[in-house]
């Protein structure tokens, strides 16, 4: 299935998570293994959090990007339009490739 999943851009051009286990690096090209990492204040949501679309309106963009993803293991949840709509929860996830690079403004 294919997702777009808003990552946080670091200053060293590194791609992280935007929340949970901030500090991992997402590498562009290779499948990343889900963790289930608790954390205070979050609900606990085992899975590559990922939308059916570029957006999620609860969400700033600044410092961020939006990426095309590969999904496997998915689970669906139906979400608010102001939360982006269709959330998907995924296993596995592949970055497929950056799309955005002027949301790091």
């Amino acid at each position: 299935m294919t997702g777009y999943k808003l990552i946080r851009k670091r200053k060293d051009n590194s791609l992280g998570p935007l929340f949970i286990n901030c500090r991992q690096r997402i590498p562009i090209g290779q499948w990343l293994e889900a963790q289930c990492i608790p954390t205070k204040g979050f609900a606990v949501r085992p899975g590559w959090h990922c939308t059916l679309k570029p957006v999620a309106p609860h969400l700033s963009t600044r410092g961020r990007v939006w990426c095309k993803v590969d999904l496997k293991g998915c689970q669906t949840y139906n979400r608010p339009e102001s939360q982006g709509g269709t959330w998907v929860l995924s296993k596995r996830m592949k970055v497929l490739e950056v799309m955005n690079e002027n949301t790091t403004r």
